[in-house]
């Protein structure tokens, strides 16, 4: 089989991780007799840079043309960087936001996954890791506070800043669809977060999904307010299967559960519309002050990629294979920077290496 794949490599350590992730679909395709073809597509800093501008409506053609578009990470240091200095609507950021509501990419998963050989890394305590967790957060995209109206005003002499936090009716049924779908092929269980003892909106979330689930009597639901989940999470988080949330608190709650992993380095995400399209990338951000030192943990990428595998071409034996060679990876005593024991003790039994060797060592798995 031929794929197309549209590629935006992005800024800081984004274009180390993508060349990785490349290696790995390029092993695939050489062991499993498909093809898959490459268009770069600029978007954030770099297009910044390029054009004048975080997205251009040919990147979005050049997206809308692909099967599926991997990346890596977008943005600098918001500190130092002149893109910083730009208009909101100008900044790196903007050019994802554009891309995501463009494209109808209304459902980010987050898959967060604590694997056994990272125990030591995870924050918390081994009584509160238990077996381990799996756990899946179904974040809405294209809605909320993110893309709703806002403006600052001078309102008697005192700055004023508004920001609006809508949904309607479809725009909540689609995404707890999703939830329930990919719970179905789990755990069959879904949390629905929320904060509906304050907001309108979040009442509104929570009748929907109530209408959702009745389509789905085998998956078992619950709703839970956002501030509980966030202690939830890191009290116990083996009690969660699919979490099923609204922009905002899915943009905070799926840091949260990529941290208690162990690193933002290892969670991959998807970000997916109605059909089998996706955009496929890290958790974490470009961390403009590692890039080019080759220290960069390539995984999250990878896992990405075999994401993209899985979901948008439905190669789940190729994306397994991937999967598995990660697990071997780390089973063989592997470890990036970013995951390496914090005992001194511990860590004699394991080999730091770097981005690309990382890269290599997982084809070899595959």
């Amino acid at each position: 089989m031929s794929y197309h794949i549209g590629v935006i490599s992005g800024d800081g350590i984004g274009p180390e991780v993508v060349a990785e992730a490349k290696k790995v679909l390029n092993k695939v395709a050489d062991k499993y007799g498909h093809e898959f073809e490459y268009e770069d597509i600029l978007m954030g800093g770099c297009s910044i840079d390029a054009t004048g501008e975080p997205l251009t409506d040919a990147a979005i053609a050049q997206a809308m043309a692909s099967d599926a578009v991997l990346m890596g990470s977008i943005g600098g240091n918001t500190q130092t960087s002149p893109w910083y200095q730009l208009p909101a609507d100008k900044r790196p950021e903007a050019g994802l936001l554009k891309l995501r509501k463009a494209l109808n990419l209304f459902a980010n998963m987050r898959p967060a996954f604590l694997y056994n050989e990272l125990r030591e890394a995870c924050p918390l305590r081994d009584s509160v890791i238990g077996d381990g967790f799996d756990m899946v957060i179904m974040r809405e995209l294209t809605g909320g506070l993110y893309f709703g109206e806002r403006s600052t005003e001078e309102v008697d002499g005192v700055l004023m800043a508004t920001d609006t936090l809508t949904y309607s009716e479809p725009e909540i049924r689609r995404i707890a669809i999703k939830a329930f779908e990919i719970a179905r092929k789990r755990c069959k269980k879904v949390t629905s977060v929320d904060k509906a003892n304050v907001l309108d909106s979040s009442r509104l979330w929570r009748g929907m999904v109530e209408e959702v689930a009745a389509d789905y009597p085998d998956v078992s639901y619950e709703h839970m307010l956002v501030d509980n989940c966030a202690m939830q999470l890191v009290r116990n988080p083996g009690q969660f299967d699919v979490i099923l949330t609204e922009n905002m608190f899915g943009d905070i709650l799926s840091d949260e559960a990529s941290m208690v992993t162990g690193s933002l380095g290892m969670l991959a995400s998807a970000s997916m519309n109605d059909t089998k399209f996706g955009l496929y990338e890290p958790s974490g951000g470009s961390a403009p002050d590692i890039a080019g030192k080759g220290i960069a943990n390539p995984i999250a990428t990878i896992l990405s990629a075999a994401l993209m595998l899985r979901f948008s071409f439905d190669l789940d034996e190729e994306a397994l294979a991937v999967e598995k060679a990660v697990q071997k990876f780390l089973e063989d005593g592997y470890r990036t920077i970013d995951i390496m024991p914090r005992d001194s003790k511990d860590a004699a039994n394991v080999k730091q290496v770097g981005t690309k060797e990382a890269g290599d060592l997982i084809c070899e798995r595959i």
